[in-house]
């Protein structure tokens, strides 16, 4: 059963006063149809979306003030994948309000990554609406200061392959290589093992796929040279 709404008013920094959009943006499909309700959270979603698209923007943009439009883009890509939302409505512990249906309470809806990240920017939505967007962006920008506090670090995790690429031929011109060790286990249960070499550099990557086991080696040797080896 869903927690006091009061309390997550509290969470959220804006105790004692009123959320008139707060119960609609709690309120899944699921348990609209299930209870007759004209309302459920997605219009408050799709307004959301926006809403944090914009205050992302001018975060990254004053706290990256070297950053060109490429790499800003992939950070705010980055912050709003489903998984990245879905810690941020962790962090406020959203899915202990949600009112969501008989099915999707059974199948733990309420902490898929999916149903937290769409909960997240439909709380959003209600903030920016019941509160304005000052606050909204107070907020928003606090609670990702605290739970991502490096933005560009994300981009190490999603794509890593890429960003070792553009740095590589950016800094020396030259393309890292990619070469399978070998393979073990059964073969419903494969791990690859894969070499990446990049000039005097060596990086090794194991996962149940080739390209996850690239992907691991690229990460490994791209977080080394931006921590050892920053570009001057």
């Amino acid at each position: 059963m869903p927690r006091d709404i009061e309390q997550l008013k509290s969470r959220l920094g804006r105790p004692g006063v009123a959320w008139p959009h707060l119960q609609e943006a709690l309120t899944h499909r699921s348990y609209a149809v299930e209870n007759n309700l004209a309302y459920d959270n997605q219009r408050l979603e799709f307004l959301g979306d926006a809403v944090l698209e914009i205050i992302l923007t001018e975060h990254l943009f004053h706290r990256y003030p070297d950053s060109d439009e490429g790499s800003m883009t992939k950070m705010r890509s980055a912050l709003v994948r489903e998984s990245a939302l879905a810690r941020l409505a962790r962090a406020c512990s959203l899915g202990e309000y949600l009112l969501s249906g008989r099915g999707e309470q059974e199948s733990g809806g309420s902490d898929r990554d999916s149903t937290l990240a769409d909960l997240f920017e439909a709380v959003l939505g209600a903030f920016y609406l019941d509160h304005g967007f000052d606050a909204v962006r107070k907020f928003v920008t606090a609670l990702v200061e605290k739970e991502y506090p490096d933005p560009h670090a994300l981009l190490s995790s999603v794509n890593p392959k890429g960003l070792l690429q553009e740095y590589s031929q950016r800094r020396w011109g030259v393309a890292p290589e990619y070469a399978i060790l070998h393979t073990s286990g059964p073969e419903h249960l494969p791990v690859y093992e894969v070499e990446l070499t990049l000039r005097n550099y060596i990086s090794i990557g194991r996962a149940a796929s080739r390209k996850l086991a690239e992907s691991a080696a690229a990460r490994k040797l791209y977080n080394y040279l931006v921590e050892n080896e920053p570009e001057k």
